[in-house]
């Protein structure tokens, strides 16, 4: 089973993948957070159906939206544009640190693991801000450099909402030492490696810190496809294939996106949800990879990652 925000669909449904995107995102701290209205609601549709329509006659089927609560997650919009392209939106549960902790409030701040698990558990138990719509996996987000106290409790919390929902985490990292902290803080909370997708793995360029993760059995989740050289996801992906690794990884953009507070949403700057299906899979296949290769990334691998269990380790 998969919750979008239309509603429960077999996986089966889910066909092409992209795991890791924006629709629209608020910067402001999250004591300060925008309120939208209607007409702001329409805007973001008809500025971001575009991109979804062109990713959709690329054969994709699936967004996981990646923007959490105090970062701009609006679910009436993600509705709207739902019902507008056709495509299936899976939106999330959790909080996001990254950026010196301004998208907490306040008084949220000195909250214990457990206070941070209910919240999350009770958007999934219950919906989300009366929208009777489940998240369909925890996104939460970590400073770069060793966890801090902050960082450690939100993952804590994390490992403690996937034991009872069962829904998969995805950590922003894109940086090695924050991200082993991640993982080990997952493990230490007996949650199995298969249960965390390490997000912006891409970023570090240390091959052995990759392979060692999807070894120990985690995700890694190469999505700055189209910010980087194609030739270096070309690169990155053949060698975790050659040590039969690659159905561990996860492909995206993080593109997007409309940005709240700016004229038209800084529509000028956003990124088409493209690359991946444009250049990287021709790319790819021209190396000799088949259409299984392309079946495995885009549809098996993030099937199998959010697939909702709980994975104990």
């Amino acid at each position: 089973m998969l919750y979008t925000v239309l509603g429960a669909i077999d996986e089966s449904e889910m066909g092409k993948a992209l795991v890791h995107e924006h629709i629209m995102v608020d910067f402001s701290p999250a004591d300060e957070q925008h309120v939208l209205d209607d007409s702001m609601r329409e805007e973001v549709v008809r500025i971001m159906s575009p991109y979804l329509q062109e990713m959709k006659d690329f054969g994709f089927r699936t967004l996981f939206e990646c923007t959490p609560r105090f970062l701009g997650r609006d679910i009436e919009t993600l509705i709207s544009i739902s019902r507008a392209t056709g495509v299936h939106i899976v939106s999330n549960t959790g909080f996001y640190a990254f950026g010196g902790y301004k998208h907490i409030p306040l008084s949220l701040r000195d909250a214990s693991p457990e206070t941070f698990a209910s919240l999350w558990i009770d958007e999934f138990s219950h919906g989300i801000e009366g929208t009777g719509v489940k998240p369909g996996f925890i996104k939460t987000s970590v400073n770069h450099g060793p966890l801090g106290d902050l960082d450690r409790r939100l993952i804590i919390a994390a490992a403690l909402t996937h034991l009872e929902t069962g829904l998969t985490i995805a950590c922003h990292t894109g940086e090695k030492e924050c991200a082993l902290g991640v993982a080990g803080v997952i493990e230490e909370q007996g949650v199995d490696p298969s249960a965390l997708i390490i997000v912006h793995a891409d970023q570090v360029e240390d091959m052995s810190f990759h392979l060692s993760l999807l070894e120990r059995g985690f995700w890694l989740e190469y999505d700055n496809v189209g910010l980087k050289p194609l030739e270096y996801h070309v690169e990155l992906i053949s060698t975790v294939m050659k040590h039969g690794v690659g159905s561990r990884v996860l492909l995206s953009h993080d593109a997007g996106w409309y940005t709240v507070g700016e004229p038209e949403g800084g529509k000028d700057s956003n990124r088409p949800y493209t690359a991946v299906a444009r250049s990287l899979i021709p790319a790819l296949k021209a190396r000799g990879y088949g259409d299984e290769v392309e079946e495995q990334l885009l549809v098996t691998n993030p099937r199998e990652a959010f697939r909702i269990r709980v994975r104990r380790g």
